[in-house]
């Protein structure tokens, strides 16, 4: 399990993240949302080991990671850049991180690599862009670490590459249990693969719960009325986006749905339905509710 608590990350002045808490079970796909400098790619340099927390803990397993060598061979971070595989070979790659990760896997590696046909004798500056992803995805399935961290899994795939590395992460989590923690701004690709989601913004954690709780909580509401109504008319419900066009009223609120439809039905709307809202809907109408 991984558990942060109390995790504060500076940068000079710059407060990255502030005081967060956060419980990723064994097992679990985790989507980390946020808009840029939110604070997505520090939990995953911290969860890694690269930066030290000024304070707060970072643990996987019930220890520290940073400086715990034991601790991070259960772990392989892809980053969002790969500048820094430039000069190997996957061949050559591959055998840089055979010597950290004891569990590493010969035949999963072969496997991967016949199933995506990607040369093992080429430089990988020499790939495309979406090659070079799939080439570190590769080596950070056949590690067979407990934790696998993405930042920006799907970057750079075009939609056939997507689907066969989304089938190689789904593969290893049913396979072995891996828990995966993506950051990406590709909300249908989270959609697709995460089971819980966290939203960050300006360094806090808005929330943090099963995907199917966050869809549950939030709706769109197609209202018509007789009479003219105002979004301060609506104040006993948590609304996070008010629209009229006409004598329709869209309003975007959290909470139950039968608690929302019975406050609403006390207006007597001539038209009241709920209208299913995408993931992208929910980040869009949350980060407007944040201002």
């Amino acid at each position: 399990m991984i558990t942060i608590s109390g995790l504060t990350k500076k940068f000079d002045d710059f407060i990255a993240l502030d005081n967060i808490d956060l419980t990723i079970p064994d097992g679990t796909a985790f989507g980390l949302l946020g808009s840029n400098g939110a604070g997505k790619s520090t939990i995953l340099r911290l969860l890694s080991g690269i930066y030290k927390q000024e304070s707060g803990k970072v643990l996987i397993d019930g220890e520290e990671v940073f400086d715990n060598v034991k601790n991070k061979e259960k772990i392989f971070f892809i980053n969002d850049e790969t500048i820094q595989y430039s000069q190997f070979t996957l061949k050559e790659l591959k055998n840089f991180y055979k010597g950290f990760y004891p569990n590493f896997s010969e035949e999963i590696f072969s496997q991967l690599c016949e199933k995506i046909k990607i040369p093992n004798n080429k430089k990988i500056s020499d790939f495309s862009k979406g090659m070079k992803r799939q080439a570190i995805v590769v080596i950070g399935l056949a590690c067979q670490t407990q934790y696998l961290l993405l930042d920006e899994a799907f970057d750079g795939l075009d939609p056939t590459m997507r689907i066969i590395v989304k089938h190689m992460l789904v593969d290893a989590m049913l396979d072995r249990k891996l828990t995966t923690i993506i950051s990406s701004h590709n909300l249908k690709e989270i959609n697709e693969v995460c089971d819980t989601v966290a939203l960050i913004h300006k360094g806090k954690v808005v929330f943090n719960r099963q995907l199917d709780d966050v869809k549950g909580n939030i709706h769109k509401v197609q209202l018509a009325f007789e009479k003219e109504y105002a979004k301060e008319d609506f104040s006993g419900l948590d609304i996070l986006h008010f629209d009229k066009q006409g004598s329709v009223i869209y309003i975007i609120t959290k909470g139950e749905p039968d608690d929302i439809k019975a406050k609403l039905q006390e207006k007597k709307p001539l038209v009241l339905e709920m209208i299913p809202l995408t993931l992208e809907e929910i980040f869009i109408y949350e980060m407007e509710g944040l201002g």
